[in-house]
């Protein structure tokens, strides 16, 4: 099984990813964060002298679709998360339960302004991140996917459920 989780950038698809592995003890399960996927920073485009992680050209999607199709064979359950988790079509049909969460503005700039990961980001950058992900977001949730609103914390009991309706055994 793949299970697919994109959304924007601090909902949670991260810990989501983590979270859903402990729910599986007994499997061989690999989580795919689609950040290990990205470009060199040199073949990014740039944004303002910043680099543009929030486009799809930032993305490597043939080496992360040949790292996935490697871990479908060689995992009983694939975990892939990343803000473009199902932008790339080949890749995304390999997915089988897809999980997108979504925030509302507010809660995403609280969130991206106390993000401190890769240093404090500038104001007009995080509206940057919101545009985006307007802009690829018809694209990045699919309509078979789970919607899950990440603003608070994530029901794992619904997403139990999501995860286990019609497997087949």
């Amino acid at each position: 099984m793949v299970i697919g989780i994109g959304g924007i950038s601090n909902a949670g698809k991260s810990s989501l990813a983590k979270e859903i592995k402990k729910q599986f003890l007994h499997e061989e399960v690999i989580i795919l964060c689609q950040d290990d996927f990205v470009f060199p920073k040199n073949l990014i485009p740039e944004i303002n002298g910043h680099i543009n992680w929030e486009i799809p050209e930032s993305i490597d999607f043939d080496r992360y679709s040949r790292e996935l199709t490697m871990q479908i064979s060689s995992n009983e359950i694939v975990i892939t998360e990343g803000i473009f988790a199902f932008h790339n079509m080949e890749a995304n049909k390999l997915i089988d339960k897809k999980i997108y969460l979504t925030l509302d503005r507010e809660t995403f700039v609280k969130r991206k302004v106390n993000d401190l990961r890769w240093g404090k980001e500038p104001t007009w950058y995080i509206d940057h991140i919101w545009d985006c992900h307007k802009k690829y977001m018809k694209r990045n949730k699919p309509a078979d996917a789970l919607l899950v609103n990440a603003n608070n914390k994530i029901d794992l009991k619904v997403i139990n459920s999501f995860i286990n309706s019609h497997i087949v055994k």
